[in-house]
């Protein structure tokens, strides 16, 4: 069963489609990073799918079930563009009010539970207000977990933080995954931190799902390639070529794919009078294939 399936969603705002038909599936237990540029869709999307927004047309299913269902809604946690606590308040008093909203039983023992989750357990007196970026984020995910979700929707949650709150986040991500089994749908500008967690990826551009990809599959079919630096750029990219390589310029460097030997490589431009003075090996990651598939250039 997936934990989330969209089927032709369409959403606009005075005439302008922020979602054109969407389909989007997304399997139980993964986290699937949610790529596009800015305006693309994916805010709009997280918020129909917690019934934020309605849309036009479209289903939404969540757990095989109509996400407007009350029994389904309850499995549902999210953290979209801020906590929503107040500033003069407790860590602790925060959630506890969350806790009542939401009509929970045992609250305290589900708060101690979620801020041990999100490491904020020696923070809870703190006002909302003295805590860093980070721990508000921490905050907000502690919040959207009361209630023990199978779903939990999160947005932009690791942009602003320093490479210490990254990796912390990081950690607590997959900690809500293997042990809670919660299915994480995240959305991220930064997608070399979100290449060391995701399962799953989906790309939207301009409110149209382009591509989903398991990372097992992407990373079974990634390329290769090789960077290098010469004295005449343009004389290695057209012997480069003439000699079958796949091979493409950027700024100060080529990128040649699919290349098992470099010392052959650099061997071929030397004999041919052009010395290597800068070679690197690479395999594509996400933000390569991100980058290609947006540009209509897939290197996978």
């Amino acid at each position: 069963m997936n934990a989330i399936e969209i089927r032709g969603l369409t959403k606009s705002f005075r005439g302008m489609y922020a979602l054109d038909g969407l389909d989007m599936t997304v399997p139980q237990g993964a986290i699937y990073g949610f790529i596009g540029e800015n305006g693309s869709g994916k805010s709009t999307t997280e918020k129909c799918i917690c019934g934020h927004l309605v849309p036009d047309k479209g289903k939404i299913s969540l757990f095989g079930r109509p996400y407007t269902d009350a029994g389904v809604r309850a499995r549902v946690g999210a953290l979209i563009e801020n906590a929503g606590c107040f500033p003069a308040s407790s860590v602790y008093t925060n959630l506890m009010m969350q806790a009542i909203n939401l009509g929970l039983r045992d609250r305290k023992g589900q708060i101690e539970r979620v801020l041990k989750t999100v490491r904020m357990e020696d923070n809870a007196k703190l006002r909302f207000k003295k805590c860093s970026l980070g721990m508000k984020q921490r905050v907000g995910i502690a919040m959207a977990l009361l209630g023990a979700p199978a779903l939990l929707i999160l947005d932009e949650p690791i942009n602003g933080l320093d490479t210490d709150g990254m990796k912390l986040m990081r950690e607590i991500l997959t900690d809500i995954t293997q042990t809670y089994g919660c299915t994480v749908l995240i959305s991220s500008h930064i997608l070399g931190e979100l290449e060391k967690i995701a399962t799953h990826y989906g790309i939207i551009r301009q409110g149209k799902m382009i591509r989903e990809i398991a990372a097992s599959e992407m990373e079974g079919r990634a390329q290769n390639f090789v960077s290098l630096k010469t004295g005449d750029m343009q004389r290695a990219f057209t012997l480069l070529q003439r000699l079958g390589k796949a091979v493409q310029r950027e700024q100060d460097e080529l990128k040649v794919y699919d290349v098992d030997d470099t010392g052959k490589l650099t061997a071929f431009l030397l004999q041919n009078g052009l010395a290597v003075g800068e070679v690197k090996k690479h395999k594509i990651g996400l933000e390569e294939y991100y980058v290609g598939l947006m540009s209509g250039k897939e290197v996978v």
